[in-house]
C-alpha cells in the first residue's frame, strides 16, 4: 500500500477527533442534536485549521444512514464514500479555478435536481472570495433560498473580500489558530501512535514553525521524519527549518547582563557562522525581552510556547527591569535602522555595542553587574554623583583679576593694635565673579588707568579692634601684570560668543527631523491646500513666510480631471494624503485601473504608504476594489489644490472690489485722506470659516 502523509491519515472524521475549535464545535454540535439546521455556512481562519474538514463532517452528519445527528457512525456506505472522497451529493468547487459567472450558473443549473443518495445535496465552495463579483450577484438569491434538500458550505482565508450581501446569508464561524502548546500536544500523540522517536524541544520548533496551522504542523513534521532517517531530534529540526539556536540567544543577553564584550562578540561570531538573518536575531532577542518583562510583571503569566520557561524566570530576577525596557527600546530603535546599516552584521553588533556602553543610570536597589574593562566606556555614572564629584572651576576671568597668588589664610591670634598694613584675604567665589562682571568689557591694552573697582564687603577673617583698617582697593589688571606660575589659559581673555554659536547653544526645531505621521498631521482647509514642508519652514524664518500659492494650471480641467475635482472632496481622507489627492489629477480610468498624475512639487511627502491610503479611501468610497497608479508627472489640467486657489483669489478679488466700491470708503478717501491696505483685507467666507 503506497505511503499516507500524516496530513491525510490524521485527518479528523468526526467532531470528537477534532483539535481545537471547541466554540465553533459547540454551536454546530448543539443545532445538529436540536434540527436548528441552517441553509448556508460560512467558515473563515488561516490555512490549515479545519475548515474543509469541519464541511466534511457537517455533510457526513446530515448525510448519515442512521439519520441527522452529531455523532455519525463513519461505518456506513455514506460515511465512506465522503471519507474517500466520491460521494455524489457532496460537491466541492474550488472557487479559485471557477471563478467566472458561466461556472456559477453551471451550478445553480443542477441545484433544482434533488439528491441521488443522500438525505441533502451539500455545496462545498472553497476559496469563495475569488469568485467574481458578476458570480457573486448571481448567486444571491440561491443562496437566499435554496431548496430544502440543499445545503451551502463557504470557506474562505480572506472573508474582507466577500461582499456583505454574502455575508448577511450565512451562518459566520471564524477559525481561531492553532497555538503552539496545542500544537505540541496532538504531535506527542501522533507520534507516539506513529513509533517514532522525538524530543520535545524539536516539537517546540516545529509548533512554532507551523505559525498557527495544525496541517503545516503535520507535513513538517513528515519532512522531518524523512530529515532525521525516522526520528524528530531538535538538532536536525533546526537544520532542517534553519532557524536560529534559541540557547544562543541566551548567550548574547547573558554576555550583555555580565557586561562582558568580548564574550558579547564571541557569542556574534558563532550566530555569524549559521549565516542568520541579522533582523530575525533581533526579532528573537526582543521576543525574549518581552517575555522577561512579563515574567517581573506577572510570573504566572510566562507561558511555555518556546519551551524556555524557566530560562526566563532566571533572566527576570537577574535583570533589572528598567534594563529591560531600555534593551527593548533599543533593540526595536537598532532593528529599524538595521537597513541603513553598510554591513547587516556589523550593524547587529552595534545595536549590541550601543546596549552595552550606554545602561540606565544606577539606582540603590537594582542589582547591577560592572562593566569588564576591556576598552568599553563606562557610562553607568550616576548623575548625582557625577555632579558631586566635578571639580569646581574658578572664573577664568577672576584668575586674570588677581594681582598677585594668594596663599591660604591660617589662623592667627588677636592683634590688639594692627598696623595699617593691608591684609590680604581671600575672596569668596562671589567676590570674584562681581569684579569679573567689572571688568570683562574694559579694553586689556588701554594706556588709562581706569578707576579702581570698589569691592564689596566681605566677612572678615581676622579678629581685630574696633578700629578696622580700610583694606586698599584692588588694583585693576594691565597687560604686564600676569600672575606669576598661571597657566597661560587663565591669563587670556575670553572672547564673545557669536551669534552662530548662541544659535547653536539655543534648542530649536530640526530642520532635518522626520515629519510628522498623518496622525499628527493638521488637517488643511480644502481651500488652502498647502504644502507642508513649506509650512514648517516659514516657522523658522525672522518673518512669517507668505503661503505659497498653486501656480495655476495650464488648462481648465475637462472630462476625467474636472470628475476628479467633483470627487476630492467626498473622499474619506485627510493629512497628507489628503495634500497628495489636492495635487493630483485623472488621467485614465480603464475598468478598476486607474492613473493619476501628482504634481513633482508635492513628491516629498509622496511615498507607498500614502498611495495606499488613497486606494483604501477610492475602495472604500465606490464600495469595490480598484488598482491605484500615480506617476510623478505635472498635471496639465487644474487640480483640486489649483482651483481651491483659483476660487480663494477669485473672492479676494472680488472682496478688494467690493472695499475698493463702497460709497462710505470713497468719502473717508476723500475727506480725511484715508489709505486702503489690500493686504488686511479677506473674503467673507474665509473669516466665517476661521470662527
Amino acid at each position: 500500500m503506497s505511503y499516507q502523509v500524516l496530513a491525510r491519515k490524521w485527518r479528523p472524521r468526526s467532531f470528537r477527533e477534532m483539535v481545537g475549535q471547541t466554540h465553533v464545535l459547540k454551536a454546530l454540535i448543539n443545532a445538529l442534536d436540536s434540527q436548528r439546521l441552517h441553509h448556508a455556512y460560512l467558515f473563515t481562519g488561516t490555512r490549515g485549521v479545519g475548515k474543509t474538514t469541519i464541511a466534511r463532517i457537517i455533510a457526513k452528519c446530515l448525510n448519515c444512514e442512521t439519520g441527522i445527528t452529531s455523532s455519525p457512525c463513519g461505518e456506513c456506505s455514506v460515511c465512506r464514500e465522503i471519507d474517500e472522497g466520491r460521494f455524489v451529493d457532496l460537491i466541492e468547487i474550488d472557487a479559485a479555478s471557477r471563478t467566472k459567472v458561466e461556472d456559477t450558473r453551471e451550478l445553480l443549473d443542477n441545484v433544482q435536481y434533488a439528491p441521488s443518495r443522500g438525505r441533502f445535496k451539500v455545496y462545498l465552495i472553497d476559496e469563495v472570495h475569488m469568485l467574481s463579483s458578476h458570480s457573486f450577484n448571481a448567486l444571491l438569491k440561491t443562496l437566499e433560498e435554496p431548496p430544502p434538500y440543499v445545503k451551502f458550505i463557504l470557506a474562505t482565508t480572506d472573508p474582507q473580500k466577500l461582499p456583505a450581501t454574502i455575508l448577511s446569508r450565512c451562518l459566520q464561524f471564524s477559525l481561531k489558530n492553532m497555538t503552539p502548546e496545542r500544537v505540541v500536544e496532538h504531535l506527542t500523540h501522533v507520534l507516539g501512535v506513529e513509533n517514532v522517536p522525538f524530543e520535545d524541544d524539536a516539537l517546540w520548533l516545529l509548533g512554532r514553525a507551523a505559525d498557527g496551522s495544525m496541517r503545516d504542523a503535520m507535513s513538517l513534521t513528515d519532512q522531518a521524519i524523512a530529515f532525521g532517517e525516522g526520528k524528530v531530534m531538535a538538532a536536525d529540526v533546526r537544520a532542517m527549518l534553519g532557524t536560529l539556536d534559541h540557547g544562543q540567544v541566551y548567550g548574547v543577553l547573558h554576555a550583555l547582563i555580565e557586561g562582558d564584550a568580548k564574550a558579547l562578540l564571541e557569542a556574534v561570531r558563532h550566530l555569524a557562522e549559521q549565516g542568520p538573518d541579522w533582523s530575525g536575531v533581533l526579532s528573537e532577542i526582543l521576543n525574549v525581552l518581552h517575555r522577561v518583562a512579563i515574567a517581573q510583571a506577572l510570573p504566572e503569566g510566562v507561558d511555555n510556547g518556546h519551551g524556555d520557561r524557566d530560562r526566563v524566570l532566571a533572566l527576570a530576577q537577574a535583570l533589572p527591569a528598567e534594563d529591560v525596557q531600555f534593551y527593548y527600546q533599543m533593540g526595536l530603535i537598532g532593528r529599524r535602522d538595521l537597513p541603513l546599516a553598510p554591513d547587516p552584521r556589523g550593524g547587529f553588533e552595534m545595536v549590541l555595542l550601543r546596549m552595552l556602553a550606554f545602561r540606565p543610570a544606577d539606582t540603590a536597589d537594582a542589582p547591577r553587574q560592572p562593566l569588564k574593562p576591556v576598552g568599553i566606556s563606562q557610562a553607568t555614572v550616576d548623575s548625582a554623583n557625577s555632579v558631586a564629584a566635578a571639580p569646581v572651576v574658578a572664573p577664568v576671568v577672576a584668575a586674570a583679576v588677581a594681582p598677585t597668588p594668594v596663599a591660604p589664610v591660617a589662623p592667627v591670634t588677636p592683634i590688639p593694635e594692627p598696623e595699617p598694613v593691608a591684609a590680604v584675604v581671600e575672596p569668596e567665589p562671589v567676590v570674584e565673579a562681581a569684579v569679573a562682571e567689572e571688568v570683562v568689557d574694559l579694553p586689556w591694552n588701554d594706556p588709562v588707568e581706569p578707576a579702581p573697582v570698589q569691592q564689596p564687603a566681605v566677612e572678615p577673617v581676622l579678629e581685630t579692634t574696633s578700629e578696622q583698617p580700610e583694606l586698599p582697593p584692588m588694583p585693576l589688571p594691565t597687560p604686564d601684570s600676569v600672575v606669576p606660575d598661571a597657566p597661560e589659559w587663565a591669563a587670556a581673555p575670553i572672547p564673545e560668543p557669536s551669534v552662530a554659536e548662541v544659535d547653536a547653544a539655543t534648542p530649536g526645531i530640526d530642520m532635518d527631523d522626520e515629519p510628522p505621521l498623518d496622525e499628527d498631521y493638521i488637517e488643511p482647509d480644502m481651500d488652502s491646500a498647502y504644502s507642508y514642508l513649506d509650512e514648517l519652514a516659514s516657522e523658522h524664518t525672522a518673518e512669517p513666510a507668505p503661503e505659497p500659492e498653486p501656480e495655476p494650471a495650464a488648462a481648465p480641467a475637462t472630462g476625467l480631471a474636472l470628475q476628479w475635482l467633483e470627487l476630492f472632496p467626498k473622499l474619506p481622507i485627510s493629512g497628507m494624503t489628503g495634500s497628495i489627492a489636492a495635487n493630483c489629477t485623472l488621467i485614465s480610468v480603464e475598468g478598476d485601473n486607474w492613473l493619476l498624475h501628482l504634481d513633482p512639487a508635492h513628491s516629498a511627502l509622496f511615498n507607498a504608504t500614502q498611495q495606499r491610503r488613497l486606494n483604501d479611501a477610492l475602495n472604500q468610497y465606490h464600495g469595490r476594489t480598484l488598482t491605484l497608479t500615480m506617476e510623478l508627472i505635472k498635471p496639465e489640467q487644474e487640480t483640486p489644490a489649483q482651483a481651491a486657489s483659483r476660487r480663494r483669489a477669485d473672492r479676494q478679488r472680488e472682496a478688494e472690489e467690493s472695499i475698493h466700491g463702497d460709497p462710505f470708503i470713497q468719502q473717508m478717501m476723500q475727506q480725511f485722506g484715508a489709505v486702503i491696505r489690500n493686504d488686511t483685507i479677506e473674503p467673507v467666507e474665509a473669516l466665517v470659516s476661521q470662527g
